[in-house]
């Protein structure tokens, strides 16, 4: 485990070790409060361009679920295809996990998607600095790579638009879904909208109808 150094633009400095993609990265740092759910935290597309520090003190021991996709194109235990965040910022990671959906540690996972992770962190205080002086700015630079400093972009960057879906994507009630243009007309998307409807009033009736 390699020593690293979480440096805040307001000059704080917080050393861990690394546990994740080995490689110094940028970003703006905040924290998440959630007791569980880092597997759906980290591929949140709302937490594109962030260094995600985890309140919750324990962190790791329940592994990561596999990914899968429905037949509708929706993650089955992710909420995208991939890790949105920058990196990961934790306090105590647990090497070793344990449960029943568990297919791989999340050390593991974020080396496969060479997303950075940090363990051994103070995240209290981390947190409480983050409270008291605002989201800010952060780096996580390698104690052995002094002049391997990153610097995040963020001017003229739209996340919203690296993020959000390219089509219209519309979830049917059979589980499915179908895309559509964003060029599509309105009344394209009107004539298509109201087979959904429509195809969704008959199944409901036909469900309701099959009741003894």
């Amino acid at each position: 485990m390699r020593n690293v150094t979480l440096i805040l633009d307001d000059g704080s400095r917080f050393s861990g070790k690394s546990f994740g993609y080995e490689k110094p990265v940028a970003g703006e740092v905040v924290f998440n409060t959630a007791m569980t759910g880092y597997p759906e935290s980290l591929t949140d597309p709302s937490y594109a361009g962030q260094l995600m520090t985890l309140t919750y003190p324990l962190v790791g021991n329940y592994g990561v679920p596999p990914f899968t996709i429905e037949p509708n194109g929706l993650a089955t235990f992710m909420e995208s295809e991939k890790i949105h965040a920058e990196a990961i910022i934790v306090s105590d990671y647990s090497y070793e996990y344990s449960h029943w959906n568990a297919v791989e540690s999340l050390g593991d996972w974020l080396k496969r998607e060479q997303i950075p992770g940090i363990t051994g962190i103070d995240t209290r205080e981390l947190t409480k600095v983050l409270r008291e002086h605002g989201v800010m700015m952060g780096k996580i630079v390698f104690d052995d790579e002094p002049d391997n400093v990153p610097e995040a972009v963020y001017a003229g960057v739209n996340y919203v638009d690296r993020v959000s879906c390219k089509e219209i994507i519309c979830y049917l009630p059979a589980g499915t879904s179908q895309t559509f243009s964003v060029n599509s007309s309105y009344a394209q998307l009107n004539s298509q909208f109201s087979t959904f409807n429509l195809l969704s009033l008959l199944s409901i009736m036909l469900s309701i109808s099959s009741f003894p």
